[in-house]
């Protein structure tokens, strides 16, 4: 038998201690048959007793087991005590006692009830009155323990005919009301009824004059609240939210959720500001037997700051955004996954603060796999959010066609893979381009005698471009030749890695060399356009990559060796990793490759990355890039997090060194990125975080900063417990993008377990 509940939740005149819910398990419907396997000893025989009749299905069957049994033969009473229990399939009730009054009809369970229903909530109780056909009981002194997560206690409750459970007296919480340590404790929140409707059927707790309370005041009536039983949502009113900002003023927003059923919900929102005009929002949300997808929208009418004159107009056009995505699995290998993003301007996300996003994407990809192919027919197009960017400039992709096939090479051994693709892209006022290729890749790796492991890779493709409207593309080298143009690729590379694990510093240590040579005859790379493969950059991930450039637009031709190593250290609670490397290029072609990317010259510039991780407490991540000659940081990347969840400090640091004039997609930069939390008085924290741009004009000259310029920062204080969380934020902005003003923002953000707010 479970130990008795602690003494816990209080009633709403605070006399009510015992911890109890609403009464489920004891809930059977219709007459049952009764079975009694009890411990070997004497029992006296109980001559009319019914027996078990075999006809009786065995949701009408309740088996009882206990240390002992007897019979009242005067008063015609059954009596089974010591470690009761009584089952009917996935329902149970455990008690002290147990008492069957044969002439009345009446059941009787006392001391320790615990009663547990088909769906896991737990009702616990000193005692429960009960019909033999279990359809009508009493309780007092209850706790109901919810599988979804809640508790629930009342004075008193009953069970009516219909099934339909009244508490009398009570009080809800979704808070844990022991601490780890198994003491009792009061609940930060909990929310107490003079009345309390609990429909076995719907899954449903309705309240009747509720109040919400923190802290043990009284602080909120709800009117209308209900909860379920089973964790799902409830169509009601959401609390809430508050926030003041330099561009809108006091902004009070809340909304209404609909469940229409258990595969699709609706909300409908609305913000009121006092500086701007009211806004409207709604999400619908549906699951079907193919897959999932939801749709998102804003709407207001209100004036916007002029994208080219940066004047507020005085004409209020409507404006707003919509926001949709799915995914859809037709069988095991088809499935199709689609998004649209669209705004009516390029400042509305930012100015309701919605998203930061500076550009929105919408998609689409049909795609099919197996074991050993892969399909997608796929396209995008992208909407720029940027004020000063050109969105007949930004192109769209319809359609992109990727098509690839794995088979076993059965004369050498190894893996050829087969590739077909094609892309289409479209500007208004820019350069179009199209584009397709087939091509063949084979790998064969191979483990030496002496721990090498050998890989060997060949590939050779075919290229077909047209391209018009070249005149229109600012930067020369990625115009390519207007009209048709085709193009060869061929490439081979050996790869050999001998890693050597020993012991070292208390720990194990892997030391692992690694040598690739690759050749490619010289490739027609400036004859067509580059649209893909524009942000090239030697790292630490491409440093043995057979084209360092990101897409197929570019490849790498010539003969070239790159060399380094990677090693790692293990000892309890540490981990060391780190790569570095370098590679010679055995001829120099400088026109596709600019000065200042880390390979244009023969020999490249010196690259690597070192990770260190001390248990959870402890990640450092630095990426560095040396100029080969006069060892000058051209890349120096930071990344640090030390402490716990409660308490930590993250910081982060980039600075772009690369000289590189004219490429915009290759410009310097430094920025700084820093977060703190720090946890006080057990469930409060204050947290803070900032991003600062430190680029100056010798390192961008289109920029006005001295080299120090705060983008954003934030300041809070929060407290969460297991069930509740609420806190204040301020943040700043310093930038101003059209009507999206700089200024301070103050949030105020609340949230309670299983109710759903927030």
């Amino acid at each position: 038998m479970s130990p008795k509940p602690q003494t816990c939740l209080q009633a709403s005149d605070g006399r009510l201690c015992r911890s109890a819910a609403l009464a489920l398990a004891f809930l059977f419907v219709g007459e049952f048959a009764i079975s009694a396997p009890v411990a070997a000893q004497d029992v006296p025989e109980i001559a009319d007793t019914p027996a078990v009749d075999s006809a009786v299905s065995p949701d009408r069957v309740i088996e009882f087991e206990a240390d002992t049994i007897g019979y009242d033969d005067d008063r015609d009473v059954v009596t089974a005590s010591g470690n009761v229990v009584l089952r009917n399939q996935d329902r149970s009730v455990r008690a002290d006692e147990v008492s069957w009054d044969r002439r009345t009809g009446t059941i009787l369970a006392k001391g320790n009830v615990r009663l547990v229903d088909e769906r896991g909530n737990q009702l616990y109780t000193e005692s429960v009155e009960l019909t033999d056909t279990f359809e009508t009981g009493a309780m007092e002194e209850m706790l109901l323990a919810l599988r979804a997560g809640g508790r629930m206690a009342a004075r008193s409750g009953e069970r009516g005919e219909d099934g339909t459970v009244i508490l009398a007296d009570a009080a809800y919480s979704a808070c844990p009301v022991v601490d780890a340590d198994g003491c009792t404790k009061k609940p930060s929140w909990r929310v107490t009824a003079n009345r309390v409707i609990y429909d076995p059927s719907q899954n449903r707790i309705r309240f009747k004059g509720a109040v919400l309370e923190l802290f043990g005041a009284r602080v909120l009536p709800m009117p209308g609240l209900a909860v379920r039983t089973d964790g799902k949502a409830v169509s009601g009113f959401l609390v809430p939210d508050l926030r003041i900002s330099e561009s809108n003023g006091v902004e009070v927003s809340g909304s209404y959720y609909w469940r229409l059923a258990d595969n699709k919900d609706l909300s409908l929102g609305a913000h009121i500001y006092t500086e701007a005009p009211p806004m409207v929002n709604g999400t619908w949300r549906h699951l079907t037997g193919k897959g999932a997808y939801q749709i998102t929208g804003y709407a207001t009418h209100s004036s916007r700051i002029s994208t080219f004159t940066g004047v507020e107009t005085s004409k209020a056009d409507p404006r707003g955004y919509i926001a949709a995505n799915g995914r859809f699995q037709f069988t095991p290998e088809w499935s199709f996954t689609g998004s649209v993003r669209l705004a009516t301007d390029r400042t509305f996300l930012r100015r309701y603060d919605i998203s930061r996003d500076d550009r929105l994407r919408s998609t689409f990809n049909l795609e099919r796999i197996d074991d050993s192919s892969y399909l997608s027919l796929a396209g995008w197009a992208t909407q720029t959010l940027r004020l000063n960017s050109k969105q007949g400039q930004v192109p769209m992709a319809l359609p992109v066609l990727d098509y690839r096939r794995r088979i076993d090479d059965p004369l050498l051994g190894g893996k050829l893979e087969l590739q077909v693709n094609s892309l289409s892209l479209v500007r208004d006022t820019g350069q179009d381009t199209q584009r397709a290729f087939a091509g063949a890749r084979w790998d064969l790796k191979r483990l030496t005698g002496l721990g090498q492991v050998v890989t060997l890779t060949g590939l050779v493709r075919g290229d077909v471009y047209h391209t018009d409207s070249t005149g229109l593309t600012a930067t020369e080298i990625y115009r390519g030749n207007p009209g048709w143009e085709t193009r060869g690729v061929a490439l081979g590379a050996i790869d050999v890695e001998w890693p050597f694990v020993g012991e070292a510093f208390g720990g194990t240590q892997v030391f692992k060399p690694r040598l690739q040579l690759v050749a490619s005859p010289p490739i027609r790379n400036l004859a067509v356009p580059n649209e893909d493969a524009r942000a090239i950059d030697l790292e630490d991930s491409n440093l043995f990559a057979l084209n360092r450039f990101p897409g197929y637009d570019r490849v790498e031709d010539g003969v070239r060796l790159t060399y380094g190593f990677d090693w790692q250290l293990q000892r309890p609670g540490w981990r060391v990793k780190t790569t570095v490397g370098q590679s010679y290029r055995f001829d120099r072609r400088p026109d596709i490759l600019p000065d200042g990317t880390g390979l244009s010259e023969r020999v490249s510039d010196f690259v690597g990355r070192t990770e260190v991780r001390f248990r959870d407490t402890v990640k450092l991540t630095h990426r560095f890039r040396l100029d080969k000659d006069s060892f000058s940081v051209r890349r120096n990347e930071f990344d640090a997090t030390v402490g716990n969840e409660r308490t930590y400090a993250e910081i982060g640091y980039l600075r772009l060194n690369r000289d590189i004039r004219g490429l915009e997609d290759l410009q310097d930069r430094e920025e700084l990125r820093a977060a703190v939390r720090v946890g006080f008085a057990r469930y409060w924290s204050a947290f803070g975080s900032g991003v600062f741009n430190l680029t100056d004009r010798n390192e961008d000259p289109t920029l006005t900063s001295d080299g120090f310029e705060p983008i954003r920062t934030r300041l809070g204080i929060a407290y969460e417990d297991d069930c509740l969380e609420f806190g204040l934020t301020w943040r700043r902005d310093y930038i101003n993008a059209g009507d999206a003003r700089r200024g301070d923002t103050f949030q105020v953000f609340f949230s309670l377990r299983n109710l759903g707010f927030r």
